[in-house]
This record gives C-alpha cells, structure tokens and sequence, in this order.
C-alpha cells in the first residue's frame, strides 16, 4: 500500500511539474520547421531525461546526508506554495532560430527547471529505487506528449493543480519529518500526523489568501483606471 501510494504521488508530481517542461519545449522549437520541430523535441527530451536520471539518482544519494531532508523539505513546501501562486505563461523563452539553438534552449532551460521535479520525485519515493526509476519513465511521455493534454485537463478541472501542491506539500511534510535528528520530535503518531496535515492545509491556504488578495487589489486598479478615464 505504501508502494502504491507514493507510486501515485510521483505521477501527480510528474503530470503537474513536467507538463511545464513539455510546454517549455514546445515553445523553445516553434520558430523551426516541422521537420526541425519533432528533433528538437525527440532530442530535446532526450537530453533534458538523461540530465534528470542522474540528478534524480544524485539526490537521492544526497538525501542520506543529515540535515538534507530538511532543506529539501522546505524548498518543496516552496515549489507547492509558488505551483498555486504563478501564472508563469513562459514568455520570456527564447525560441531557437535553428536547430542547436532551439536544442541548446531545451536542455538547459529543462534542467533548470526540472529541478524541482527531480527533489520531488526523489522526496517521493522515499530512497526506493524501483519507484524513482518508475517515476522517471512516467515523466518521458509526459515531458514529450503530454502538454497538450495536460493543458486540457487543467483548463478543464483547474482544481488538478491544487491537488498537485497538496500532494508536494504532503512530500514535503513526510520529508521533513523523516530527517533523522528531528525523529524524536515525531515519535508520536498524532504529532507526525498533525504536523503533515497543518503543512498541507499552510501551504494551499496561504496561496489562496494570497491569490485572492491579488485578485481583489487587481480589481481596485480596474475600477481606478475606469474611474480616472471618466
């Protein structure tokens, strides 16, 4: 059950962190020819894999170091925060006039911003390596088919993103409360449990606050502009 249960919380991180990727590579190759475009993309998303591969199996080397269950705890209470507050549209990706250029783009734009796919997948599967090989071959087709489709999704059930944060959120938690030099603060089953809830419930909280906030000064400065206008 514990099996399956993380195995389905690294394809809810790959289907809401990696579909950002696919976009990105999309968008990184639209200036090329179609013929052009489908290199870019196959090797694109090659390379922007194989750099996942090893750094997934990096960090989860690194996640026996003390102290780094904590700090990739709370960088992952971060990325599930920033996952409900951005709109990141991507516009500022610069498309590739050619094919090294557009390739070049991918790959390290990619890895920059697997980053945090990579911390959470690795959080996930809890040191398992079957589960962390697993997730990384769930992420090939998402990164390379997947964007149109998880763009429909999420234009059709927006609430997949907020499941998504709850999720890295939970991640994060059980990170954080795995950290071996805080075990004895977890001995017990309610605070553990406690704990994770309240991060949870923090983290997608405290983004809707701050979303409706700046929805709300958005439409003061609507009703200003008309009012100055008039």
């Amino acid at each position: 059950m514990e099996f399956l249960t993380a195995l389905l919380s690294i394809i809810v991180i790959d289907l809401v962190l990696a579909g950002d990727n696919a976009i990105l590579i999309g968008l990184a190759a639209r200036n090329l020819p179609k013929h052009q475009q489908k290199k870019v993309i196959l090797w694109g998303s090659l390379g922007a894999i194989i750099i996942r591969i090893v750094a997934t199996l990096a960090v989860v080397w690194l996640l026996e170091v003390p102290g780094l269950h904590l700090i990739g705890g709370l960088l992952l209470v971060y990325i599930a925060y920033k996952l409900l507050v951005d709109n990141d549209d991507h516009d500022d990706v610069k498309a590739g006039d050619n094919f090294w250029a557009a390739l070049r783009t991918v790959i390290i734009a990619d890895a920059l911003m697997g980053l945090d796919n990579v911390l959470a997948v690795a959080g996930a599967s809890h040191g398992n390596m079957l589960l962390v090989v697993i997730g990384l071959l769930i992420s090939v087709p998402v990164v390379m088919w997947g964007s149109t489709i998880i763009l429909k999704w999420i234009d059709r059930f927006p609430i997949i993103i907020t499941i998504g944060a709850g999720i890295l959120a939970w991640t994060a938690s059980k990170m954080i409360v795995g950290e071996h030099f805080l075990s004895g603060l977890f001995e017990n089953g309610f605070v553990k449990y406690g704990f994770e809830i309240l991060v949870i419930a923090a983290v997608i909280l405290t983004a809707k606050y701050v979303q409706s906030k700046a929805a709300k000064n958005q439409e003061e400065e609507t009703v200003l502009l008309k009012t100055g206008s008039n």
